[in-house]
């Protein structure tokens, strides 16, 4: 696949699909593999409880979302200027990889610092994607943005399974002792984001950007209050945010609750371990295929596959009962999950206006970084409520109904161009 795609793209496509193939192993070495591992061994060599460690880690991921979403509308829109997005991009993602590097020298017991760390990892990981995400604009023509970003998707998902086996390689023959092993996998962690984000700083140059008139601070607040006064222009836009909330949150609490649920059904950590990399290594041609479809037959019709995908996992998730059930699951959510992140970040460069393209991208990732929020409260309530997580996990179709018809409202009228 890799010689098929190799020349359909130019030099600054592929360095800017490689910053997914590179900052992805953060969100699965870290953010789902590692870290709560060895944050759970560090905060009960602490003497902390199971239920105060677990609570702590909810916190902080909250606080690390909060201050994200804050940030991201300032920021994106101070990146609207010339000069401006790449240094911030390099700041945040230098900010995370150290974070990650610093990770191998806290010592054990000392939880608190490593929360602490591990907000400002993600707190980097998650603004410079603010600029990331907002530089596709630049490496790309409106008529290729669909393919190009479902290919970053899909090399994201396939890029960070090297780290991971490499990892894991460790983990399982136990050459090394334990925390010796986690730490190589920090150090894998931030040298593979840090290298293949190379690319992306020699290649990828803003083209499009705003002048800033007066001093970076007064000229930003006056933007940022202009676009939220503007929006009111883009029903578009505003109505397709709220659609993405409702569905990309589905998506996201699926991803954050799976093992979890599994767990509840008996599978075990070898099984749940199988199962991910089932999804991330499914998740890779279809992400790309996902972009090829979405050229032939319109990006929203294949958002619309993606959420009725959904749909039916939902609905299949009342009938888990096995390994092979949660396989049968992990192909299906493999299926849509790229195809539907990859094609909602293209879409969404395809209806704002190019010029203030970081700062519309700050309020997307305003709903990106709450994604999984709401997902999961109704999914606790319901499976509180009924003792059965199951029911929990069909609860969320009410979810991707309501951002299908909010995508659906969500047509910019002929008049629009972009």
């Amino acid at each position: 696949m890799f010689k098929q795609l190799k020349g359909q793209f130019n030099k600054a496509e592929w360095s800017w699909m490689f910053q997914d193939w590179a900052n992805s192993a953060y969100s699965l070495m870290i953010t789902t593999a590692i870290f709560p591992i060895f944050y759970k061994s560090v905060a009960d060599a602490g003497g902390i409880s199971g239920a105060d460690s677990t609570a702590y880690l909810g916190y902080t991921n909250a606080i690390a979302t909060v201050l994200t979403a804050v940030l991201a509308p300032f920021l994106g829109t101070s990146a609207d200027y010339k000069g401006y997005r790449k240094p911030l991009f390099t700041i945040s993602t230098l900010l995370g990889i150290i974070a990650v590097f610093s990770m191998m020298f806290i010592g054990n017991g000392n939880w608190f610092l490593l929360l602490v760390v591990y907000t400002i990892s993600s707190i980097g990981f998650h603004v410079a994607n603010i600029f990331y995400d907002s530089s596709i604009m630049d490496v790309t023509t409106p008529e290729r943005l669909d393919q190009v970003s479902s290919t970053g998707f899909g090399l994201g998902y396939i890029g960070s399974v090297f780290p991971f086996l490499i990892f894991m390689v460790f983990q399982l023959t136990g050459i090394f002792p334990a925390n010796v092993t986690v730490n190589i996998g920090f150090f894998l962690t931030a040298a593979w984001w840090f290298i293949f984000t190379i690319p992306y700083w020699k290649n990828v140059n803003q083209v499009n950007y705003l002048e800033k008139t007066e001093g970076i601070i007064q000229t930003t607040v006056k933007s940022l209050t202009a676009t939220v006064k503007e929006l009111k222009k883009y029903p578009h836009i505003y109505l397709f945010l709220l659609g993405y909330f409702f569905y990309i949150d589905g998506v996201g609490t699926i991803i954050a609750m799976a093992t979890s649920v599994g767990t509840d059904l008996g599978l075990s950590a070898n099984e749940l371990i199988i199962m991910l990399l089932v999804v991330q290594i499914v998740a890779f041609p279809c992400s790309i295929m996902y972009g090829y479809l979405a050229r032939r037959f319109g990006t929203r019709t294949m958002l619309f596959v993606g959420i009725a995908t959904y749909i039916v996992i939902c609905i299949f998730g009342l009938s888990l009962d096995s390994f092979t059930d949660f396989m049968i699951l992990a192909v299906l959510v493999g299926t849509a999950q790229g195809g539907i992140q990859g094609l909602s970040r293209s879409y969404f460069g395809q209806i704002i206006p190019r010029e203030k393209s970081n700062q519309f991208y700050g309020f997307y990732n305003i709903f990106g970084k709450f994604s999984s929020v709401l997902g999961t409260t109704i999914l606790g309530v319901v499976a509180q409520i009924t003792g059965d997580s199951l029911k929990g996990l069909f609860a969320l179709i009410v979810q991707f109904i309501i951002g299908a018809i909010l995508l659906y409202m969500a047509k910019p009228s002929k008049s629009y161009t972009n």
